[in-house]
């Protein structure tokens, strides 16, 4: 028991976990074409559809630690220019776990090109409706003196919220915008219910987040290099992360196979207490990924390390994603631009 509480701080030391950022994490797969995991409005971007399912695991010493399972679907409604989509998430935490579903309808519209129907130049819109539940065991713990804010039972509770997203897509460049969890005034009391002290303490109404990327690739023969950089920002905290991301691309004649790099850092650090005083330690973490799509089909493996002298493992995050594509007939647009294609 106490050496569960011990992982779930840790977590939240580093930015992996917040009781206030309730929702699916933003971790690493949206590198493998995933880009609707996190962006409503890339729903339908391209002219068939897609499937992606994702398994994360952090710590496989460590009993309990962190785990995040999605599975989503999204395609172009014909010839239409409205997408719609859908996520299912199960993520789990030491004693904490939430379960939740997306539904997400996009509208895309054609900004120019002229009559030539080959050049991607297309502003998206995106809308999210999530449904939640959140789960707390007490069963387990244990106070030799009475604890009020402690029930001793499983507690749960479901939340509705939305998420807005916006994105642009000029043949290789691509930039993108979200709120998630957009409504407040929906009061977060699973952690503090039934408190006879004072009920209202603490009780969180705003998990609201921002995020924005942007991205271009370049080269247009059998290589391809493909920078990018994702920018996370929590409201109710001001905690701030930064990914600057790297791919290469290569075509094979069986499809395209992918490597790249990404770091992640955050802009505040965590005090930790030494020896001789008091310490600070920003989240820094280097994922390599790989990939490969073969024809239709995607997969893709990548592996985060936690780099710092603090560290609740020397284990590190595996995730594993699987696609695929649908619907797909030959390029639609005269450019290198794998999540639009």
């Amino acid at each position: 028991m106490k050496f569960k509480l011990v992982l779930i701080l840790a977590s939240l030391l580093f930015g992996y976990k917040s009781i206030a950022q309730e929702g699916i994490p933003v971790y690493f797969d949206y590198l493998a074409d995933n880009y609707y995991l996190v962006y409503p409005s890339m729903a339908g971007i391209s002219q068939g559809g897609k499937i992606r399912l994702t398994a994360r695991k952090q710590w496989f010493d460590v009993d309990d630690a962190p785990s995040l399972q999605t599975v989503n679907a999204h395609f172009r409604l014909g010839d239409s220019p409205s997408g719609i989509g859908a996520i299912i998430f199960n993520d789990a935490n030491g004693y904490h776990s939430q379960t939740g579903a997306k539904l997400t309808y996009a509208h895309h519209l054609r900004m120019g090109g002229g009559d030539d129907i080959r050049v991607l130049n297309q502003l998206s819109f995106g809308l999210s409706g999530t449904i939640l539940q959140s789960s707390l065991d007490e069963t387990q713990f244990r106070s030799v003196a009475v604890d009020p804010a402690i029930s001793g039972i499983k507690l749960s509770a479901s939340y509705f919220n939305v998420d807005l997203g916006v994105s642009y897509n000029f043949q290789e460049f691509y930039a993108h915008f979200v709120v998630t969890n957009a409504l407040t005034g929906s009061q977060r009391n699973l952690y503090y219910r039934d408190r006879q002290d004072n009920p209202d303490q603490l009780v969180i109404d705003n998990i609201r987040r921002y995020l924005v990327s942007a991205g271009y690739l370049f080269g247009r023969s059998e290589w391809q290099l493909e920078p990018s950089v994702l920018f996370q920002l929590t409201e109710f905290t001001e905690e701030k992360t930064i990914d600057v991301n790297a791919k290469v691309y290569r075509d094979v004649n069986f499809g395209r196979i992918w490597g790249g790099i990404s770091y992640r850092r955050s802009f505040d650090g965590a005090q930790f207490q030494t020896a001789s005083g008091f310490g600070e330690q920003n989240l820094q973490l280097i994922t390599p990924i790989v990939g490969a799509n073969i024809k239709n089909f995607l997969v893709s493996y990548n592996y985060s390390y936690q780099m710092g002298d603090v560290r609740f493992s020397n284990g590190g995050f595996h995730q594993i994603t699987l696609g695929y594509d649908f619907g797909q007939k030959e390029r639609k647009y005269d450019c290198y631009c794998p999540a639009a294609q």
